[in-house]
């Protein structure tokens, strides 16, 4: 394999990739920013237009990227490898092109079992240390055989402590651990920030967020961030599915927040599948299909979604029938996964 020439025709930057890369792996190595998630493809963030030039692709979900699609001159970027020199069309964030990707150590200085499987872990940062990111955006945890494991920062910028909220994987090696044989003052690495998923302030819409499982971690950093800042007025409606009435793992916080802030936030759980426990008379089925029924006409709304890649699979393809403008969609994709080198936000 060779070195080869691309060029954006978005901003009219050109850059080599090389040959171990992707062509998401050499824009992001050259610090230009582009929409992108999961970077195993599987999530379609990273789409773009392929003006012309070839290219080969490492494996990715026909989900993200159909046959019919690369006919029409789409390119998944995160698992293309030109095979000449290429041009495409993709997007530049102007408001990431500042932050620059960092490798450093943290401590784990708590732990704290929300739920039967979902532990919070929070990470003492390097004294003196500055790291700047995004309410919103991912970590990766490097692992000593060189995989990584990728987390959403479920803390707002503004201190020197990072905090996870980590699902247990069954048979997940490092998620296993978390539960298992992680302690307090252990070290860890990790990269980042990473990730394109962070709240558009160029907008007056209100805004819908929706959340499934731990796909709540970005959105709660997101509002941690919104209740600190003082003339953030737009709606906020956050609508979080979960199987049953156990996984709300942050519920009261959650229900403090819309009785603080009621003029301009509200909050439905939804239960998939509620024990008979739960004695549930609030809103059941699927989260996506409940934020339907309460905003049939999306014309005015900012969505923002975090969850399982099926979750955010149907949003995609349904949303926009009820008049929600493609360009107001901002969403980051979960997957759980032991095997792929780049696992999505909140991984095994």
């Amino acid at each position: 394999m060779s070195e080869f020439q691309v060029t954006n025709h978005s901003s009219g930057r050109t850059f080599i990739v090389r040959p171990d890369e992707t062509i998401l792996d050499a824009i992001l190595r050259q610090g230009i920013a582009v929409p992108y998630s999961c970077r195993n493809g599987t999530c379609a963030a990273c789409k773009a237009t392929l003006v012309c030039g070839n290219v080969m692709y490492d494996e990715y979900d026909p989900s993200a990227l159909s046959d019919e699609e690369i006919a029409a001159g789409s390119v998944l970027l995160c698992r293309a490898h030109p095979t000449e020199d290429v041009e495409i069309h993709a997007d530049e964030i102007a408001m990431l092109s500042s932050m620059s990707i960092q490798k450093m150590p943290c401590r784990i200085v708590e732990l704290n079992q929300l739920a039967h499987d979902v532990m919070e872990v929070k990470l003492a940062l390097p004294r003196d240390t500055v790291f700047h990111y995004l309410a919103g955006q991912y970590i990766d945890v490097m692992m000593r055989d060189d995989r990584r494991r990728g987390f959403s920062v479920a803390s707002a910028p503004g201190s020197n402590t990072l905090t996870l909220q980590i699902r247990h994987v069954p048979k997940g090696r490092f998620t296993g651990h978390v539960f298992q044989s992680m302690k307090l003052r252990d070290i860890l690495r990790f990269e980042g920030p990473l990730g394109t998923f962070f709240l558009r302030k160029d907008s007056d819409k209100a805004i819908i967020f929706i959340a499934g499982g731990t796909g709540f971690a970005p959105l709660n950093a997101m509002l941690e961030q919104i209740f600190r800042e003082r003339g953030f007025a737009r709606p906020i409606h956050l609508f979080w599915g979960v199987r049953a009435r156990c996984d709300l793992y942050h519920q009261e916080l959650v229900e403090g927040w819309a009785k603080d802030y009621s003029h301009r936030f509200k909050f439905t759980p939804v239960l998939s599948e509620p024990d008979p426990e739960d004695d549930w008379s609030g809103e059941t089925g699927w989260v996506h299909d409940s934020v339907l029924r309460h905003y049939p006409d999306l014309s005015d709304f900012e969505v923002y979604a975090s969850g399982p890649p099926p979750m955010i699979e149907v949003i995609r393809n349904t949303f926009e029938n009820f008049g929600l403008d493609p360009a107001r969609l901002f969403y980051d994709s979960f997957e759980f996964s032991s095997d792929t080198l780049y696992p999505n936000p909140a991984g095994e």
